[in-house]
């Protein structure tokens, strides 16, 4: 249970600190262009990562993200209760750290919310952003089975890599999707949110799973003896 309550509490951190920055200082025009700026966010979501991963590792190993406990899994790392617990208690972390930002923009005034940290595509360009979604969450999960793996890995830097990969990728995608490679952090905004982005919600689910497995699959080759 230990380390359930690790993943929830992890995942929670991450969409307060990564959601919560495009909240509260995006732009007010519903894009990230002024206050921290494309580079701030990405920024929040890689170091929410890097804190949680010095944090809880040594507790959960700290995937808050349902793709990477996928690429765990299927890299035959952990068992399919433990997997399915950890997506589970990451979903609620996910929804609790919705909760809070929610009860901070509806008890006081600010200069947004700008944007409600769900995810979306323009219409139109439903294809980019599922293979951006998809290749992106492969790139991110393939780094962190390469680093956290016993044979290949340096595991005193493998939270900071980690970090600053999702930082490289929330840098090039936050202008085609706003960056998801996390379904749980997709899935909590978009139940607050409603509208478009739940109609949406499914691509942020379906396209990271997809990445994950294949690098799975590919680290698994990558990683085999002969």
């Amino acid at each position: 249970m230990k380390k359930y309550v690790a993943e929830m509490l992890g995942t929670m951190v991450l969409v307060l600190m990564g959601c919560g920055s495009a909240v509260f200082a995006g732009s007010v025009t519903g894009t990230v262009g002024a206050g921290v700026g494309t580079i701030g966010v990405a920024l929040a979501f890689g170091l929410s990562v890097v804190a949680m991963a010095y944090t809880i590792g040594g507790v959960s190993g700290c995937h808050i993200n349902p793709a990477i406990t996928l690429g765990v899994y299927l890299s035959k790392r952990m068992s399919g209760k433990d997997a399915g617990f950890y997506m589970l208690f990451q979903v609620i972390g996910a929804l609790v750290g919705s909760a809070i930002i929610y009860t901070l923009v509806s008890a006081g005034g600010n200069s947004g919310p700008t944007m409600t940290g769900a995810n979306s595509y323009a219409e139109g360009t439903l294809w980019q952003a599922f293979i951006a979604e998809l290749i992106f969450t492969f790139i991110f999960v393939l780094v962190v089975l390469g680093v956290t793996s016993s044979k290949k890995g340096n595991s005193s830097l493998a939270g900071l890599v980690i970090g600053l990969t999702l930082v490289l990728v929330h840098i090039v995608c936050i202008p085609i999707t706003g960056t998801s490679v996390n379904p749980a952090r997709s899935i909590a905004p978009a139940l607050f949110e409603g509208g478009v982005a739940l109609s949406q919600l499914w691509l942020f689910i379906v396209a990271p799973m997809i990445g994950a497995a294949l690098s799975a699959l590919v680290w698994k080759y990558l990683d085999a003896e002969k």
